[in-house]
């Protein structure tokens, strides 16, 4: 079963908690704390693998969830780090982000690995708080939560080539002939239902990956048929190889249906006509090929056109050397949901953004946004007075008592971080 397409939840791996601690040990006078640090959360990576072909085995692990590091230790000793996560993907996969629709990692190359969700770090151990005015911390850092989201997987061949046209006009015959791929060939529409890859030999020793996709049909771009599923296959395509049936076997005239394959491409969001195409006039051992052939060319002079019969093997060389010059002169088409690049650019300013943000919600209340002050929520500990303490502290030193006061707060006022509230005390 061919699946292109996967919506997935993953978990992250959360810290492991810091640990409260002293040395006690015969000798050792004033020993003072010792607790370790918590282990990291256990990373979700993806990884590109060759020998896949589908996103099958994501259909059956749509929910993943590292391990979570393990508490600190004595003596300063680390926590034991959680295992990361390694899944196994096609060459050619996207994953983005469900909530944002951003696009996480693009897989291409072999064994190219992307963290999809990261884990959390772990707590610090009450040594890292010894201070001259406090010797002895008595408390500890929580373990940072590792990442949640929700992503859809997604996977677009890898092939320098893709064949195009109606169906039954002979594109899986043709690709079963240049290559060693064997697609399921038969006298009814529709036979092709996934795609198909074969890898081609040119004479000269050249070669390039071509796929097969189902037929299109008219209104392809907007959901009719089959070919709409795998449009975005084309997408990574450098030449398209158009197949038309010149011999008119199906009654259908050879040139409104290269007109109307090509109106469904240009429709379709990924710029599929920006790329160089060559047209294979299929079945020119039929009654009328010739004639269709002669109209063809006096309708579209500049387009080159290489008469074949691809079920016997016949006129594929010198589109086979054309293809292969295109693919090496022809650029890869950038995805254009990618971030694009400024050329020429070796560094832009972008302006700092501020640590936090704060909102004024009527009635005296105070809303606070920043992911460090979120990080801070997460990680602190409000069962513990010392804790407490110093989450008073880091937001001082951050400026958010400041920037309160300026905004007009008073004392008393309700101010919310998250789902955490507090008063603001004068």
């Amino acid at each position: 079963m061919f699946i292109d397409r996967v919506k997935m939840k993953l978990k992250a791996g959360s810290g492991g908690n810091g640990l409260v601690a002293f040395r006690r040990e015969k000798y050792v006078p004033l020993g003072g704390p010792a607790g370790g640090d918590g282990g990291r959360g256990g990373d979700i990576l993806f990884e590109a693998d060759s020998n896949k072909s589908t996103l099958l085995d994501l259909r059956y692990s749509k929910q993943l969830s590292a391990e979570n590091g393990g508490v600190g230790k004595p003596k300063k000793m680390h926590g034991a780090d959680g295992k990361d996560i390694i899944v196994k993907v096609p060459l050619g996969t996207l994953v983005r982000d469900l909530s944002t629709g951003g696009l996480i990692a693009d897989l291409t190359q072999p064994g190219q690995r992307a963290v999809i969700a990261k884990g959390g770090k772990g707590g610090r151990g009450n040594w890292h708080f010894a201070s001259s005015r406090n010797p002895a911390p008595d408390f500890c850092e929580p373990g940072e939560a590792g990442e949640s989201r929700e992503v859809q997987v997604e996977l677009k061949l890898l092939a320098d080539v893709g064949l195009v046209g109606f169906p039954s006009v002979g594109k899986s015959t043709l690709l079963s002939v240049v290559s060693r791929a064997r697609p399921e060939i038969a006298e009814y529409p529709f036979t092709t239902l996934t795609p198909n890859l074969g890898v081609v030999q040119v004479p000269d020793g050249r070669s390039f990956v071509m796929a097969d996709l189902p037929g299109l049909i008219e209104g392809a771009s907007e959901g009719r048929g089959l070919g709409h599923q795998f449009l975005r296959h084309i997408e990574r395509c450098r030449v398209i190889v158009h197949v038309v049936d010149m011999g008119a076997q199906d009654g259908r005239d050879p040139l409104e249906d290269y007109r109307i394959i090509n109106q469904e491409l240009q429709q379709y969001q990924m710029r599929l006509l920006e790329r160089p195409q060559v047209v294979v006039a299929n079945k020119m051992d039929l009654d009328g090929a010739e004639e269709n052939l002669k109209r063809f060319r006096e309708a579209y002079p500049q387009v080159p056109v290489y008469p074949a019969v691809t079920l016997i093997a016949e006129g594929l060389d010198e589109m086979l050397y054309k293809v292969a010059d295109l693919v090496a002169q022809t650029p890869e088409f950038p995805l254009v949901d990618q971030a694009e690049q400024e050329e020429g650019v070796l560094y832009k300013f972008v302006p700092k953004a501020p640590e936090f943000t704060v909102t004024n919600l009527g009635n005296h209340q105070w809303k606070l946004e920043g992911k460090r002050l979120e990080k801070l929520i997460k990680m602190t500990d409000f069962g513990e007075q010392a804790q407490v303490y110093r989450f008073a502290q880091t937001l001082r030193r951050m400026g958010v008592d400041d920037e309160l006061r300026k905004r007009g707060a008073q004392d008393g006022d309700l101010v919310m971080i998250d789902d955490f509230q507090f008063e603001f005390v004068e």
